[in-house]
């Protein structure tokens, strides 16, 4: 992927995010361990409200919050960094995205990626949970089989998908510059 001019992207949270830490990434993500961004100002708005839901749950903020954070930055130049972009959400976007998910699954998989910078593509959000879930549990049929992908695709509507980047190195967040938040009322 090449990026000829600058883009805003957009990250939601419980918290202002002024400085990615990838050690503060979680694993088990679309695209492995990384800084998750969108072009999707809206994606990222539920993402803040739904981040900030589980860290009230999880004790992580308290019981009475009420406000998530959804925090910009430009992003531009790419250049020197290994970059892969899933063009559609096909059979081999489905495959890495399960493979991280599920850790006991597709180790293979995970190999192919692990060389990555940065990863693009669609976003597996809250609205295909069910289906990757109903996919990673066989319901399909085997995981990786050409029936299983093609059910699992059809149901995920890939044409209605937004777009995630996954920053998966430390250098690779320097092409990011924080431009400033927005409080979301969760």
């Amino acid at each position: 992927m090449s990026i000829e001019e600058k883009i805003t992207v957009y990250h939601g949270s419980y918290m202002i995010v002024e400085k990615p830490d990838i050690s503060q990434c979680k694993t088990g993500k679309d695209f492995g361990q990384g800084f998750y961004v969108t072009t999707s100002r809206m994606q990222a708005l539920s993402f803040a409200k739904t981040s900030t839901r589980k860290a009230i749950i999880n004790g992580i903020v308290p019981k009475d919050t009420k406000f998530g954070y959804v925090s910009a930055f430009t992003l531009e130049n790419l250049n020197n960094l290994k970059v892969y972009e899933f063009k559609d959400a096909d059979s081999e976007w489905l495959h890495c995205v399960v493979a991280h998910r599920k850790t006991l699954g597709m180790k293979d998989e995970i190999a192919k990626w692990i060389t990555y910078d940065v990863m693009y593509g669609k976003i597996a959000n809250d609205n295909t949970n069910l289906v990757i879930t109903a996919y990673m549990d066989g319901l399909y049929g085997p995981i990786g089989t050409e029936k299983a992908d093609d059910i699992a695709i059809g149901f995920l509507e890939p044409e209605n998908l937004k777009d995630q980047f996954c920053f998966r190195s430390v250098e690779s967040m320097t092409k990011l510059t924080y431009i400033g938040n927005e409080r979301v009322l969760i």
